[in-house]
């Protein structure tokens, strides 16, 4: 039987550098989001998010060069339901944090404002960098508090990725299994519907004949 090579890794199993190469690849950080924030506009940005999820976000908003009037905006996110999570006034620069109670459809909207006693506003310059989930989480505190290594670091990320992922996929699952049962459910009631229906009809066309009949006798117009 042949045996590897030193310095060649087995078959089916990745070098190590592979593998971080590869964990940089797949856990590597999110882009932030930026546009222009036209005077006397709103833009909002929606975004579902499960439930206890720690999201966390930087925002900063900048004039044009060239203007007069400095950044002026208000921030505000809110849920599904209008519950306001973060509110700012004549927001800048800042950060924000909160923790998702449930699943839901969360919305971050900037609304500019104009001054008093000016023109149109020029175009705002909006740079929102939002993450949640594992992207929230700061592991270089964590190194420090629990002492880890940079692997051992890399790693634990690696193992909240993928908690998420799992997650993610049984949340996937629950929804399938009720869009599965509210169509079953929706194919009995219209089953139920249909033989209600035909016994309507079948009814109704028994009564039509032994009435038209009965007419007809009564006219003698057949015996």
């Amino acid at each position: 039987m042949p045996l590897p090579l030193p310095g060649r890794p087995r078959l089916g199993q990745a070098p190590l550098p592979a593998l971080l190469l590869l964990l940089a690849v797949v856990v590597g950080p999110a882009r932030p989001i930026s546009f222009q924030l036209p005077g006397k506009a709103r833009k909002c940005l929606r975004e579902e998010i499960h439930r206890d999820t720690l999201v966390t976000g930087e925002y900063e908003i900048g004039a044009p060069p060239g203007s007069s009037t400095g950044p002026s905006a208000n921030l505000k996110i809110t849920d599904s339901a209008g519950h306001i999570l973060y509110a700012k006034e004549d927001a800048t620069k800042g950060k924000f944090a909160f923790t998702t109670e449930d699943y839901d459809m969360f919305e971050a909207c900037f609304e500019s404002k104009l001054p008093v006693g000016t023109g149109r506003m020029p175009d705002q310059l909006v740079i929102l960098d939002m993450k949640h989930g594992v992207e929230a989480k700061n592991y270089e505190e964590i190194a420090k508090v629990e002492k880890l290594k940079p692997l051992e670091v890399e790693l634990r990320r690696l193992e909240d990725l993928s908690e998420s992922i799992v997650n993610d996929f049984a949340y996937m699952k629950k929804r399938e299994e009720e869009m599965r049962d509210t169509n079953e459910s929706t194919n009995t009631r219209v089953l139920y519907f249909s033989i209600f229906s035909m016994c309507c009809l079948i009814g109704l066309a028994t009564w039509q004949v032994f009435y038209l009949r009965r007419f007809f006798k009564a006219k003698k117009l057949i015996e």
